[in-house]
């Protein structure tokens, strides 16, 4: 056994199948497997070698891939001696040289002819420290293939040489990325991952590089190391590695006179040292870093280089670096959410586009872009997406490939060349007046567009609205296009209060928008209504009236106005100044001032004019305000005339009302630097200009002072309220103090009078004081101030984790004082929500960078630090590694365990989902590593990320979060763990019931029944209450919960809810009922012991009687025991028997001449004319012939559709010629339809004639079986049309209609060779097994009941004991041995006949046998004595007055006697047939009184053992078991569907049904079932059931009848779709297979899918099938016969048929009834005569 791949989950192995050799015609393998030190099942563990198998094993091998016939040679090494293609490490150093594959690959992959080629590996090596032969840990090996045919094979040691990778940055050791994760070769470079390890018990992804290495500097260092170590011997460099098995030596040296050729410089050869490795690195700077990469695949495209990465959490990143190996965009991807990226990534070699990865579940093909993303050409331009690029022509974001004609110039514009070159456009003009006319538009078209001078242009102005464009000649970058300006007509609207528009428009190509542009449409005219907001072309049409300009300056204009407050009280002028007004001073004008403020204006001079007697808002008299702001004039108008002057205020007029918002005299006074002429007197009132100054206000109150502490550092900001606080600021500046301390006022924060906010100044020590203010007066608090020194001492907790959120406390004393607080971190980060109180400051810590410890800070007042020492230590992160359980009722609040790390540091978390979930839930942290949260209630049953907030602050790995760093704006932030939400558990009762009465005291236990979940709860999430009272909960299963109380229930309430609760789900599932009261336990005891001593007395009376009864009823019970045992009994020995027999049976079936089936004439006879066929037969059939020397005699045609016409000859021309001519008319589809229907309008067209015409019908058409299809489907037609109207499902019910019955021949015809190949044998079969399992037992000769049967009317209710007997039989003339027939002892003689000719005559049809009439039986008693045996004879017994027919038993013939069996020549015929005989006279087994007068029976029969008769019943079943498997394969035939040879007639006809189901609207599938069902299983299949002797050449008894009419019911309740509504009286025959019929169904039902399955039929596929079955049976029937038939109709019902012929205009306009008429004439003169004459 060869091993070739590593035995280990850590090791690795890679191969790389190679080209075929030169001198092998077979692929190679190049293998680099880790030596792994484990045993394998070949090859156990041994102690004396750590890896037996591995000693021969080589870690670099090239195998063959050619087994050359011989599979043993399959993965052999290559070459002779194997060592040439090997590479091996010496067993004593495998440990020091373990060595673990990355990647094998060819480069060049397809180099030119002659050109060389080489195989490399990418490895790490696991070498010590100080080894000399490499101290790097990321290898390239490189081993050389022979180029071209003629190439010579090296040894594989002779070209390896192994060079070191080495990725860092510029930091020194600490920035080396020193293990080689995944490699992937590009055109000149090799792009390799290359992580930096961190130890197994890192919880972070590994911090990871990307470095791009040249395959030049590669062959360079390999030539340079050749040369050291063969020319120019340099220690230092190169180094042979002798730790290889296949080595030449421990050192390099120097070759004399030796001048290398390039190819031993670059492969080595056999006389110099190998194999080599080059001791310094080939080194790189990491072109792009993250943590966590794992694998990588690079793609050059469009002068850009896309490297995709994958990570170890299941991401895809892709960077596209430019020409200087700078990122220039990237994107995240996700794939497998947690699975690691496969280190072998590869592109799909039939589609780019694609690139293949796996992971640890699962292969993906990712797509390599999502160019559709971006809508407009600037957002795909511009993502720098290396594969994307703008499609001009169909204005989408594609691949290239995905853009048609992108290999041409301009087509595809790529993402190098920027989102300069996206297709712009320019119109000419840009602003239309609507009163101009333009010839045209141009449009100056740039960016990257192909020539559109052949293109089919329009311009687009949307709303369906185009003009033609064109392009006079090609051009490229820039081109100009002509477009018709759209009609004046269909200029879009101007909106309210503009007087332009913007027309967007679109240069419209190949039914698509590729570039558009704005202009502008303005209406000057509008100026008047909308200045300033006017289109800029209208200033050269400013006004109608002459004035123009070329800018809004030269426009008429309002100048900005300068007024003082204006007080509420009287009226003013107010003079507005005018510019470029001259041309209008004569006009009229009104002063609008908003608010329809309208006042009359007045000109002073061209630029001057004055607004009189404006009274400013005099509605401001009852506002609660100060003032209020007026706006300035707004506009100027000009009284009938088309102008208005305009101006924008920005500076309004303020109203002051002195009366209100002044409170005091200091707000009052201080209203005067506002400007406000107010003056103090019992209240602010206005001061006119002659009245005197204000003078002074009361002394300052000051009413509170906040806060009442401050640090001696001051700074505290300290607000003083009250009233009289000072007019203006001025008045306080320097007057609030302290006590000596100055405390400055801060001036945005004064509010005059009412609210002096100042800072506070240094002290030198603690003190209290009050706080004065003096504004002229002095005012002094009521409360002091007081000057304290704040002092931390701890803090707790002292550390946290780094992403913040923790809540911390700081002690100390005096922590209340001042106005501000600041707890800093670092000294710059505060700390925030905090509260404080005397002795500690609460507070949440902001997030941190890394772990370490930082300084806690507090300050006041933005002052210096408190002095303390605190320290606040920044954690890893806590880390979540598992959910459990993933699945919660969608109620929520199922307890979900959450495991992980570094818990011990969560103050706070909480859980939520997303999209469904209802109010996040709390968790509760049980210690380190785990966590319990209650789920969240969901909106819906769905799966759904699941967020974690810990600390207040949203948890996310940090691998994701790096990632996510790496592209902000693409990746999307999601979460590791899901939950699935599934609907809340049901629960019940045990029998559903809503009440449940218990008795206080007694113990109590619930069941509770539990719908099937998904949830997979365990019995600690259930909890049962009754009331309050909780249900202790014992037993839990999948579907029952059993609970107990234990404690007494109180019955004060009398009810209590039943409550089970899982989560937040409750659900009531009945209320407990507790018994009465006290007193109705007392009657209860009384009524109990009247009844008990009532009890005692009839017990002693019962016991007197039950004596006799209980012997009665022992011997009873021992009957029952014993019959129960005897039915076990036969039906196993009646099991294995049968079996037994049928074996035989079948196999007899395969040697002799089969099954005997009817010839297709008479199985048509038989089906079309069933109640003709024993009339017919009596009339035509010959006597039977005895049997000749072969046992057999011909069988006679018994029907006279099988013979000639009998017609005299006189007669025959008229008639042949009259019954062609008819079954011309026949042949005619009108005429037939109508035909039909005159007679079946006839009332005295009965049922029989109707059967009898359609069958007469199917005779004549048999030739031409697809006219006879089309005819029936249109009478069928007819037919559903009138049923539908009454009630669909009640069609094809019966057979009462000529079509009905044409369907019914019409099945048979289709279905014969079905049932002959398929249904016959097991139905023969069926038949067999019924005869023989009846004749295992005794049978009544005169009544016909037995002891085994399927049908209780024909059941023998006695139990009559029979024994077997074996006779030796022969039988006289017929020339066969004698045979071993059994027979039992209570048969009479005629069956003991009937059973001998079976077993001699079992391979001839059974119309070919002799009767048991026409045979003798005599019995040799001895060599000298013999008896003819009959069933009457002279020794007959009399009983009761009947004679009893002989029987072997009552010729006491012997096991084994020899009888023989000889024609008769005089038939005996006084008895007749034996069940004709009258039972007054006769009898076999049962007296007819036995089970009618019991007590009529006689003395001699009374000693027979007698129970009820029903028990006999039983014995059906014994029947049913038996025949079970036999009857099981006859429905299987029925209902299944060959292959080879599926029902074409019924997947025809079903469609037929379909179709005409769909026309009429009726989609109930039960009307569809039943139809189908009615067509085929009752009309064709039930039929055959109950008729095999349609089928088969066999004798039907009635007994036989009997058992096959339940069969047949069987199968009609498998057809319906009925429930069966059984019980205890329902006939046996329903019950006998009750249990099976829902199998029965299932296999109807999946019979009927099939067929509705089947391709559809053509009708030109069923017509080549009807006229195959047409031809294989034509010329079967006499066609006359049937014309002749019909004709008897047609002549019957003449008149009645020439007024439907007359009626109808088809048949009129075809002179239908003139061809009839020709055939009465023809026909009617002579056909009684010839008939009666034949």
């Amino acid at each position: 056994m060869l091993n070739v791949a590593a035995n280990h989950p850590n090791a690795s192995t890679v191969g790389l199948v190679l080209p075929p050799a030169a001198d092998a015609g077979g692929s190679r393998l190049l293998v680099g497997a880790t030596y792994t030190g484990y045993g394998s099942a070949f090859f156990p563990r041994n102690r004396s070698l750590e890896d037996h198998r591995f000693e021969n094993t080589p870690e670099i091998a090239i195998r063959s891939l050619d087994a050359r016939g011989d599979l043993a040679k399959l993965f052999t090494f290559d070459l002779n001696p194997s060592d040439d293609n090997i590479l091996k490490i010496k067993q004593g150093a495998k440990e020091q040289h373990k060595l673990g594959f990355v990647r094998a690959f060819l480069h060049p992959p397809d180099p030119p002819p002659g050109a060389p080629s080489y195989a490399y590996l990418a490895l790490n090596s696991e070498a010590r420290a100080g080894d000399k032969e490499s101290q790097a840990r990321s290898l390239l090996a490189r081993i050389c293939l022979p180029r071209g045919a003629g190439g010579d094979a090296k040894k594989l040691t002779e070209s390896y040489i192994q060079l070191g990778l080495q990725c860092a940055g510029g930091a020194g050791r600490g920035d080396l990325y020193s293990r080689l994760v995944s490699v992937f070769p590009a055109r000149e470079l090799l792009f390799a991952v290359f992580e930096r390890p961190q130890g197994a018990s890192a919880a972070r992804a590994a911090p990871a590089a990307l470095c791009a290495f040249r395959f030049a500097d590669v062959q360079a260092a390999i030539r340079a190391a050749r040369t050291a170590c063969f020319v120019e011997p340099a220690p230092d460099v190169v180094a042979v590695l002798d730790s290889v098995v296949q080595g030449t030596g421990p050192a390099c040296e120097r070759k004399r006179n030796i001048q290398l050729q390039p190819e031993q410089l670059d492969c080595g050869a056999a006389h110099l040292q190998h194999p080599l490795s080059i001791l310094q690195p080939l080194k790189a700077t990491p072109v792009f870093r993250a943590p966590g990469l794992s694998s990588v695949a690079v793609a050059s495209v469009s002068n850009y280089t896309v490297v995709f990465l994958g990570t170890v959490s299941g991401r895809l990143l892709k960077i596209n670096l430019n020409e200087s190996m700078q990122v220039v965009s990237r994107r995240v991807v996700t794939v497998a959410y947690g699975e690691p990226v496969h280190h072998v990534m590869q592109f799909d070699p039939a589609d780019p586009g694609y690139l293949y990865l796996m992971t640890s579940h699962q292969m993906a093909r990712v797509k390599v872009a999502a160019c559709a993303v971006h809508a407009t050409c600037g957002d795909c331009v511009g993502a720098a997406d290396a594969y994307c690029g703008w499609c001009a022509l169909e204005t989408r974001c594609t691949l290239q490939q995905d853009c048609a004609n992108s290999s041409q110039q301009h087509f595809w514009t790529s993402a190098s060349e920027g989102p300069g070159r996206c297709p712009t456009m320019t119109v000419l003009p840009a602003e239309i007046d609507v009163r101009q006319e333009y010839p045209g538009m141009i449009l100056q078209i740039s960016g990257s567009l192909p020539s559109l001078s052949d293109m089919e242009m329009t311009c687009d102005y949307g709303n369906n609205i185009r003009t033609v464009a064109r392009v006079p000649g090609p051009a490229f970058g820039h081109q100009i296009a002509y477009c018709n300006l759209l009609p004046k007509h269909q200029f879009p609207p101007f909106p309210p209060h503009q007087d332009h528009v913007t027309v967007e428009m679109f240069v419209r190509v190949n039914g698509r928008n590729i570039v558009g542009a704005n202009f502008t449409i303005y209406d000057c005219s509008r100026i008047g209504q909308v200045y300033p907001h006017t289109a800029p072309g209208c200033w050269a049409l400013c006004l109608d009236s002459g004035a123009r300009g070329q800018s809004p300056q030269d426009c008429p204009q309002i100048l900005p106005l300068s007024l003082a407050p204006m007080p509420t009280a009287g009226s003013q002028t107010i003079p507005v100044h005018l510019a470029n007004a001259a041309f209008f001073q004569s006009a009229a004008l009104e002063c609008s001032f908003g608010q329809e403020e309208i006042f009359e204006a007045v000109w002073v001079n061209e630029s001057t004019v004055h607004c009189n007697q404006v009274v400013p808002c005099s509605h401001l008299h009852d506002i609660p305000s100060p003032s209020r702001d007026l706006d300035t004039i707004h506009t100027l108008h000009a009284v009938s005339h088309p102008f208005a002057a305009a101006h924008d205020p920005e500076e309004p007029v303020e109203v002051y009302n002195c009366a209100m918002g002044s409170l005091d005299c200091s707000q009052c006074l201080g209203r005067e630097d506002l400007g406000h002429l107010c003056v103090w007197s019992d209240g602010c009132r206005f001061r006119g200009p002659l009245q005197p100054l204000p003078g002074t206000c009361p002394a300052p109150e000051i009413r509170a002072i906040e806060p009442l502490s401050g640090p001696l550092d001051g700074g505290t900001l300290l607000t003083i309220r009250g009233r009289n606080l000072g007019r203006r600021l001025s008045d306080v500046v320097y007057g609030v103090w302290i006590g000596s301390v100055a405390c400055e006022p801060l001036a945005d924060r004064y509010t005059v009078s009412e609210e002096i906010v100042c800072a506070t100044g240094p002290a030198a020590g603690a003190f209290s004081d009050v706080v004065t203010v003096n504004a002229s007066k002095e005012g002094k608090s009521r409360e002091r101030f007081s000057y304290v020194m704040p002092l931390v001492y701890s803090l707790e907790p002292a550390m946290g984790p780094k992403a913040g959120g923790t809540r911390i406390t700081i002690h100390g004393s005096d922590l209340h004082v001042g106005s501000e607080l600041q707890d800093l971190l670092n000294d710059t980060e505060p700390c925030t929500e905090l509260v404080r109180t005397d002795t500690s400051i609460a507070c949440t810590v902001p997030g941190g960078t890394l772990p370490a410890p930082v300084p806690v800070c507090v300050r006041f007042e933005r002052r210096g630090c408190v002095r303390s020492n605190l320290t606040f230590w920044y954690m890893w992160n806590p880390v979540i590694t598992a959910i459990s359980p993933r699945r919660s009722p969608v109620s929520g609040g199922r307890t979900i365990t959450v495991a992980g790390e570094r818990f011990h540091m969560v103050q706070n978390v909480s859980m939520a989902v997303h999209h469904i979930g209802r109010q996040p839930t709390l968790c509760k942290v049980l210690n380190s590593t785990l966590i319990t949260c209650p789920s969240p209630g969901a909106l819906s049953n769905a799966s759904a990320p699941v967020d974690f907030f810990i600390n207040g602050r949203a948890y996310a790995d940090e691998l994701a979060v790096a990632e996510e760093l790496l592209d902000p704006e693409e990746a999307q932030r999601g979460s590791r763990f899901r939950l699935d939400y599934l609907p809340d558990p049901q629960f019940s009762t045990a029998k559903r019931e809503k009440w449940i009465k218990h008795h206080p005291g007694e113990p109590l236990t619930l069941v509770i029944h539990k719908e099937q979940d998904s949830l997979g709860l365990e019995s600690h999430e259930y909890r049962v209450k009754i009331g309050q009272v909780a249900c202790d909960i014992q037993i839990v299963s999948e579907r029952v919960i059993h609970c107990s109380v234990n404690e007494s229930l109180g019955t004060a309430e009398g009810q209590l809810p039943i409550t089970i609760q899982v989560g937040n789900f409750n659900q009531t599932i009945a209320t407990l009922q507790l018994g009465g009261s006290e007193t109705a336990i007392i009657v209860s005891i009384v009524i109990c012991s009247v009844l008990l001593l009532l009890s005692v007395v009839a017990l002693f009376v019962f016991c007197t009687k039950s004596r006799r009864a209980e012997r009665y009823w022992q011997k009873t019970l021992l009957q029952m025991e014993e019959m129960e045992s005897q039915i076990r009994e036969e039906i196993r020995k009646g099991f294995a028997e049968l079996q037994t027999d049928m074996t035989d049976l079948t196999k007899e079936l395969n040697r002799s001449q089969g099954i005997p089936f009817l010839e297709y004439k008479h199985f048509v006879t038989r089906t079309f004319f069933p109640k003709c066929s024993s009339l017919y037969e009596e009339r035509y059939i010959l006597p039977s012939q005895t049997l000749n020397s072969q046992g057999s005699s011909p069988v006679q045609e018994t029907h006279p559709l099988l013979g000639e016409w009998k017609i005299p000859e006189s007669c025959r021309p008229n008639m042949e010629e009259g019954i062609s001519l008819f079954s011309s008319l026949l042949n005619n589809k009108h005429f037939l339809i109508v035909f039909v229907h005159a007679l079946e309008q006839q009332k005295d067209f009965a049922v029989r004639d109707r059967c009898s015409l359609a069958s007469l019908l199917t005779i004549a058409l048999h030739s031409k079986l697809e006219y006879y299809t089309s005819i029936m489907k249109e009478l069928l037609v007819d037919l559903i049309d009138a049923s539908a109207a009454k009630n669909p499902k009640l069609m094809l019910r019966r057979t009462e209609s000529v079509v009905e019955k044409m369907l019914t021949n019409w099945m048979s015809i289709c279905m014969y060779s079905c049932l002959r190949e398929t249904v016959g044998e097991p139905f023969f079969l069926l038949l067999c097994a019924i005869k023989q399992q009846i004749n295992k037992g005794s049978i009544d000769a005169i009544t016909g009941k037995a002891r085994y049967t399927l049908n209780e009317e024909w059941l023998l209710r006695e139990n009559i004991e029979a024994k077997p007997r074996n006779l030796n039989v022969s039988f006289q003339g017929c020339g066969m041995d004698s045979l071993s027939v059994r027979a039992m002892d209570t048969d009479t003689l005629t069956q003991v006949k009937e059973k001998i000719l079976e077993a001699f005559c079992k391979n001839v049809p059974y119309s070919q046998w002799p009767r048991a009439e026409d045979v003798d039986l005599e019995w040799f008693a001895s060599s000298t004595q013999s008896y003819i045996l009959r069933d009457l004879d002279d020794t007959s017994v009399v009983e009761d007055g009947r004679k009893k027919l002989n029987t072997l038993a009552h010729y006491k013939i012997p096991e084994g006697a020899s009888l023989a069996m000889s024609l008769t020549d005089k038939k005996d015929n006084t008895l007749g047939r034996v069940k004709d005989l009258d039972t007054e006279k006769y009898f076999h087994l049962v007296l007819p009184t036995d089970e009618l007068a019991e007590p009529k029976k006689s003395h001699r029969q009374s000693h027979r053992k007698k129970v009820l008769p029903e028990i006999y019943l039983t014995r059906l079943l014994s029947t049913k078991g038996t025949l079970q498997k036999f009857l099981d394969d006859l429905f299987k035939a029925i209902l299944s569907i060959r292959e080879d040879k599926p029902p074409l007639a019924v997947k025809y006809f079903f469609d037929f049904l379909e179709e005409q189901a769909e026309k009429r609207g009726i989609s109930d599938p039960d009307t569809l079932h039943i139809w189908k069902t009615n067509s085929l299983p009752l009309r064709f299949w039930v039929n055959i059931l109950k008729n095999p002797q349609f089928v088969f050449d066999i004798d039907k008894t009635d007994h036989i009848d009997a058992c096959l009419s339940v069969i047949a019911q069987a199968f009609i309740d498998a057809c319906s779709i009925s429930d069966l509504q059984l019980g205890k009286d329902s006939p046996t025959n329903k019950l006998l297979y009750a249990k099976e019929i829902p199998e029965y169904r299932k296999i109807v039902q999946r019979y009927y899918k099939q067929i509705h399955d089947m391709t559809p039929l053509s009708e030109q596929e069923m017509n080549a099938h009807l006229a195959e079955e047409s031809r294989k049976y034509q010329n079967e029937f006499n066609t006359n016969v049937a014309m002749a038939e019909i004709y008897k109709y047609a002549k019957r019902y003449r008149p009645q048929i020439m007024t439907a012929l007359e009626a109808n205009p088809t048949a009129r306009r075809t002179q239908l009834q003139h061809k009839f008429e020709q055939v009465v004439a023809l026909m009617e003169d002579n056909i009684y005569e010839c008939y009666s004459e034949a």
